[in-house]
């Protein structure tokens, strides 16, 4: 056997040391393995949610992206054309106002302004509660925006006035939500201008 070392305060700071090292050069390696994975499936991800709140098309949105600058923020068009014609604008758009901060939609509308469809991307809203919002304002749901256009006044939740029914128990997820698309539907109606 070999001789053990003495445990003195600078042996411990070279082991210490030395795991340090060896632990980052590892997350470094995997990290460097994994990124470009991590990016293409997000790519994807982003893609699938262009298809699934536009109208059919056959065009590249992807390619076509505009970046438009709102509220400290960017959303991000994605323009679906057929035959060269426009057939819907997906956004990718944002809100602060989740109950648990932000959350981040794909929202899909036809060439007059109307929603066509959307697709939640990310949020940390509360399980079982503000996380129904995947399912709540789909075609023919309780909340239903599909078809909907959401003006000048936007879309407001009826407890505020409005005629979108808000999730049970989870108002301010609902609000949110619906801000994140007035946002979208805003930006829109300025860059038609």
């Amino acid at each position: 056997m070999g001789k053990k070392l003495e445990s003195s305060f600078k042996n411990m700071v070279l082991v210490l040391f030395l795991v340090t090292l060896v632990s980052s050069a590892a997350v470094g390696v995997v990290n460097s393995l994994t990124s470009g994975l991590i990016e293409k499936v997000k790519i994807e991800k982003q893609v699938q949610a262009i298809r699934a709140v536009v109208p059919a098309f056959d065009n590249d949105p992807m390619t076509e992206k505009q970046i438009v600058e709102v509220d400290g923020g960017k959303l991000e068009f994605y323009p679906a054309k057929a035959n060269g014609q426009l057939v819907g604008t997906a956004i990718k758009t944002f809100t602060n106002n989740g109950f648990s901060g932000l959350v981040e939609l794909m929202v899909g509308f036809t060439p007059d302004g109307n929603v066509y469809n959307y697709s939640v991307l990310s949020h940390k809203e509360t399980p079982g509660l503000g996380s129904k919002m995947d399912a709540w304002f789909v075609k023919g749901a309780k909340g239903d925006i599909t078809g909907k256009t959401p003006g000048s006044q936007g879309l407001q939740v009826s407890k505020d006035g409005g005629d979108v029914d808000a999730i049970t128990a989870a108002t301010i997820s609902s609000r949110a939500f619906l801000d994140a698309v007035n946002r979208a539907a805003k930006a829109l109606a300025e860059s038609a201008k």
